[in-house]
């Protein structure tokens, strides 16, 4: 900068000079011209000029602060934008963590409502009795055991006497018969799947109560229709004692 000032000062100089040789001897004597004066305004010309250049030096460091200042925004803003991708990630991450999370959830439900749904649909029990007597009769007859001591499920029919397999599984059957009187008295009862015979209850007595019974599991498929019949020519007693019952119930489901 030094340099840069004296350099200006020699051509100031060098024009100041040019200017005095170019004037007339008699003119350089003359009053008019003030050399004083026009090195006066020279030497305010440099302080003109220093003063501009420390106000550009000053511009410049107030330039590269700001440059500075600047790059740490740039820094600060990609750290920030680094990190605001980072929560992005991680907020779908989690968004999918959650979605996953609500499949299972739901899932489960599903299941557990299925479950639920098994479980009380899979209740399934009856007990009855006839309540009153029958036979002898000319035909097989199919017996109504009209008093309900349990029904879970619906599966019994108390107005026909026929039980429903509501779902395919194994059930259990159990027939209980008695008669009284003498040997014309006779019981013969049998139960009977869709309308085939599985088994019978049978007794003979000369006199006074007799009684069978007789059970089986079976396997049967939805709809598959069970009662008791009454064989021709034989007698069942019943009254409010309940002496002759049917009764069944799911073991499981198939």
């Amino acid at each position: 900068m030094k340099r840069k000032r004296q350099t200006i000062m020699l051509k100031l100089i060098t024009v100041l000079m040019l200017n005095i040789w170019a004037i007339p001897a008699d003119d350089i004597l003359s009053p008019s011209i003030n050399i004083l004066a026009e090195l006066e305004k020279i030497t305010n010309m440099e302080s003109r000029i220093k003063s501009m250049e420390n106000e550009m030096e000053q511009l410049k460091t107030k330039n590269t602060a700001q440059e500075l200042e600047l790059k740490a925004l740039n820094v600060q803003m990609n750290e920030r934008k680094i990190k605001m991708d980072e929560l992005v990630r991680e907020n779908q991450a989690q968004a999918k963590k959650l979605e996953a999370l609500d499949g299972t959830m739901n899932y489960i439900q599903t299941k557990t409502d299925e479950i639920l749904k098994q479980n009380y649909a899979s209740k399934v029990a009856f007990s009855t009795s006839l309540l009153s007597s029958h036979g002898p009769l000319s035909s097989l007859h199919t017996l109504i055991y009209k008093h309900i001591f349990l029904n879970v499920g619906n599966a019994y029919d108390a107005s026909t006497g026929i039980f429903t397999a509501p779902m395919r599984g194994v059930y259990m059957f159990v027939v209980f018969s008695k008669a009284y009187g003498g040997r014309d008295k006779a019981v013969v009862a049998g139960l009977f799947k869709n309308n085939e015979h599985v088994f019978s209850t049978y007794s003979r007595h000369d006199g006074g109560f007799i009684s069978a019974s007789n059970g089986v599991s079976l396997l049967l498929e939805k709809d598959d229709r069970v009662n008791v019949n009454l064989y021709p020519g034989y007698y069942i007693f019943d009254n409010e004692h309940h002496h002759s019952t049917f009764s069944g119930h799911l073991l499981f489901q198939m």
